[in-house]
Parts: C-alpha cells; structure tokens; sequence
C-alpha cells in the first residue's frame, strides 16, 4: 500500500499537470490508509469532477471524499430557467438519452434529474450531458435504472 504523503503528492502533481484546473493550489488534499479527501473551493462543476476524476486514477486511492464547494464567479452564473432549458435541450440532443422520460429542476444552479431508463449507460449520459452546463454547481441524479 502506497504511504499517504506519495499519494498526497502523486495527487497534487496530477492536479498540477490537469489543463481543466486552473487553480490547483485552492483544492487540499489530504490521505489515510487509501482514502482522500479533497477540500477547498473552485469556480465550476467541471473543476470539481475533474480533481475527483484525478484523485479516483492515482495508484493506491481506493475512496475519494468530496468535500469541494464550487462558487460561481457572476459572469458563470446562470438563472434557474436558463439552466433547466439549456439542460433539457442538450438531453434531447444525446442519442443514448431517452429525454422525455427525464425531468429536470434546478434550485440556485443545482440540478436534480428524475426519471425511470432502462440502462445505467442511460442514467449516466444524462448526468454528463448535464454536468457540463455553465452554471452548475452540483447535480443529484434520481433517475432510476428500471431493468426491462
């Protein structure tokens, strides 16, 4: 099992080389017996998913603790309906989405989808398709994989 400082480090250096975080240093990290925990603040939804993505592809983490809070800077902020549409329409555009069978809210930049597909690859379009959307500030997908 790898110690926890080179896991800290080999974490960090990941953080460092990954073109999507622009301010590696706002994200702490911190390792015990293979588990992470990733602390701080950073500016997007996309920011977030990739230092977990990155702490998920360094050798001996077994469990990733996401602790980071994402605050919009105002020129990424988006309203509610603005968010809702944008994401029902980028639903509509996957191909391996079955979009009228997803509904979507969103509270202050959080989206919740909810729905009933018949395949996790389903579930997970959806939430991607979304999670790259400005103005998001975290997702909770609801929607329930129904086995046909």
């Amino acid at each position: 099992m790898a110690k926890n400082t080179t896991i800290e480090d080999q974490l960090r250096e990941a953080l460092m080389r990954d073109q999507r975080i622009p301010d590696p240093g706002a994200i702490a990290v911190s390792a015990d017996l293979g588990q992470v925990t990733l602390r701080g603040t950073v500016g997007s939804f996309g920011v977030r998913r990739a230092a977990v993505k990155d702490a998920r592809d360094v050798e001996g983490v077994d469990e990733v603790d996401d602790q980071l809070q994402v605050r919009l800077l105002d020129e990424d902020r988006r309203e509610d309906a603005f968010i809702r549409g944008a994401a029902l329409q980028s639903l509509v555009w996957d191909a391996e989405v079955p979009a009228e069978l997803i509904d979507v809210k969103v509270d202050e930049g959080w989206v919740t989808l909810k729905g009933d597909v018949d395949y996790q690859f389903q579930s997970d379009a959806a939430f991607d398709d979304v999670a790259r959307l400005y103005g998001v500030v975290g997702i909770t997908n609801e929607i329930r994989v129904i086995t046909p």
